[in-house]
């Protein structure tokens, strides 16, 4: 089978030069067809390099675009110019700082082989980051699983069959969240367990704020069931507090309204128009091999 490992990256070059080292290394044992293809969203820095160790790898190809439009959009164009350009039975969409660890592409790829083409996720079990983060990120699924009644544990580390990958580039919502497009238009995905491991330079690159953005931007593609959901929490608190009624008991409320407020900005991200022409911010292809 064919297989073409995604891989959007932002003025990382060292990250990515030791992840398709790793990558190479990885896939040694595999009899599978699997080529790369990187995505530069306008990276301020130089990102070609010479790249050795690339004998197990089919071809690798580095998109530059033009413009900067974010991790999640990079993705949603790799995955339309991969359907449109490229010959695969799956896609692994792929962080390239590291995060998420090479030596787990042999499990989706085994995993894969009997998924009947099924796509599979991969769920996280455990995290390297410090006890903070951890609890702001159970937080996170908390919050996602509250206000969508959906647990979504996993990120952009999946093995998506061709058929997934046509419907993630048909609806709108992959422009702005790759896993809550995910879980809207896949109700039977294959879980395999994922530790989400540590960057290979520099530290990581999510912040309180970014997890905070990603949260909500999940959020957002469910908004119907947000909007129902928030509207009866309003109706039974208003009449469990009238009594009680304060700027401090009215607290709650204010912050679920700001939620909904920025649910709704961040809604307007979904832009089809813009996702169906995303290729033509691409600026040049380097093809390394």
């Amino acid at each position: 089978m064919k297989y073409v490992i995604l891989i959007p990256i932002y003025n990382d070059r060292e990250s990515l030069k030791f992840l398709i080292e790793n990558i190479n290394n990885e896939i040694n044992n595999l009899n599978h067809d699997i080529s790369l293809v990187v995505i530069n969203d306008a990276s301020s820095q130089q990102i070609i390099d010479k790249y050795s160790n690339t004998e197990n790898i089919s071809s690798i190809e580095i998109i530059n675009m033009k413009e900067n439009r974010g991790h999640a959009r990079c993705i949603a164009s790799g995955l339309k110019y991969i359907f449109e350009k490229k010959d695969f039975d799956f896609v692994i969409p792929m962080d390239g700082d590291g995060e998420d660890r090479p030596e787990e592409i042999k499990s989706f790829v085994q995993v894969s082989e009997q998924s009947g083409g099924k796509s599979i996720i991969g769920e996280r079990v455990k995290r390297s980051e410090g006890i903070i983060f951890k609890s702001f990120y159970q937080f996170h699924k908390f919050l996602t699983f509250a206000f969508t009644g959906r647990s979504i544990k996993f990120g952009n580390f999946t093995c998506l069959s061709k058929s997934t990958v046509k419907k993630l580039i048909d609806e709108k919502a992959t422009w702005n969240s790759f896993s809550g497009s995910l879980k809207k238009i896949e109700k039977d995905l294959i879980s395999i367990p994922s530790t989400r491991g540590k960057r290979y330079f520099g530290p990581s690159q999510m912040s309180f704020f970014n997890l905070l953005k990603h949260s909500l931007s999940i959020i957002s593609v469910f908004r119907k069931t947000v909007l129902i959901r928030s509207a009866l929490f309003i109706i039974f608190y208003i009449l469990l507090i009238k009594s009680y009624a304060s700027v401090i008991t009215s607290l709650p409320l204010v912050l679920l309204l700001m939620m909904i407020y920025s649910i709704s900005s961040l809604a307007l991200r979904e832009n089809i128009e813009e996702f169906n022409n995303s290729l033509t911010n691409i600026h040049d292809i380097d093809k390394i091999k």
